[in-house]
């Protein structure tokens, strides 16, 4: 554990200088799904304090048992509308909004006298139909709205590049919600976080200017399967790695 997260730092560091930009801008998210509550308390214990989960009673289940320690926890998968409420209620960040209606839901179901939910929306640039995510033609109307809601706090845009892409086209994608921030922002509707990177494209991220990579498997390790899908489906195969 120890060596991988390190090594995962170190790439942050070298990918963020190569592109003239500072380490420090850049937060690491480790995306523990599927994993035991004792590999993210090793984690911890070696500095990590950002936490990813896509799967909501897996993730409640380890907040329990790890209510001890400080840990910033970040809801990154796909939303079903009847898991707001426990989203509402246990993450500090929601990285996959991609409806208003989510939005909606997030922000009323805030528990009375938690700060606003840190949010992204997500965006489908690379267009796939199998994919999450509003259409970059949507994502401006879809901020400034979500924005007006009391409950969340609109950050920025998250995307999953298309994967198996060669290094150019995967660049395009992400260099194409850095553009999309910024047309954002110019519409008056101040975007601080750009929410892309994973393993397989971490480099090509922090060039295109990404403020939270989310890193799973590089350092866990390979993955298991979910609680919550494997209560439903007990021969389910690994879940793939498209969240981190």
């Amino acid at each position: 554990m120890e060596n991988r997260l390190q090594a995962v730092r170190d790439q942050i560091v070298k990918a963020a200088t190569h592109a003239g930009r500072s380490p420090t801008a850049i937060r690491l998210v480790a995306v523990s799904k599927t994993q035991p509550a004792a590999a993210v308390r090793a984690a911890w214990n070696e500095g990590q304090r950002d936490f990813g989960e896509n799967y909501v009673q897996e993730a409640i289940a380890k907040m329990s048992e790890l209510a001890d320690l400080d840990i910033t926890w970040h809801f990154i998968g796909p939303i079903q509308s009847n898991k707001t409420r426990l989203i509402a209620s246990h993450f500090d960040w929601v990285h996959s909004i991609d409806r208003l209606s989510v939005a909606e839901r997030l922000s009323a179901q805030r528990p009375a006298g938690r700060p606003p939910i840190d949010a992204c929306i997500q965006v489908n640039v690379s267009g796939e139909a199998s994919k999450s995510g509003c259409t970059p033609a949507e994502a401006s109307a879809l901020v400034a709205a979500a924005s007006r809601l009391p409950g969340l706090r609109v950050r920025g845009l998250m995307t999953v590049p298309e994967p198996d892409l060669p290094a150019a086209q995967q660049r395009e994608q992400l260099e194409a919600l850095r553009a999309l921030q910024h047309a954002i922002n110019g519409d008056g509707h101040p975007l601080d976080t750009l929410s892309m990177g994973m393993s397989a494209d971490l480099d090509a991220a922090i060039a295109a200017g990404s403020t939270i990579v989310r890193i799973g498997t590089a350092i866990f390790g390979a993955r298991t399967v979910s609680p919550d899908r494997a209560s439903s489906a007990p021969t389910l195969t690994p879940s793939p790695d498209t969240l981190s």
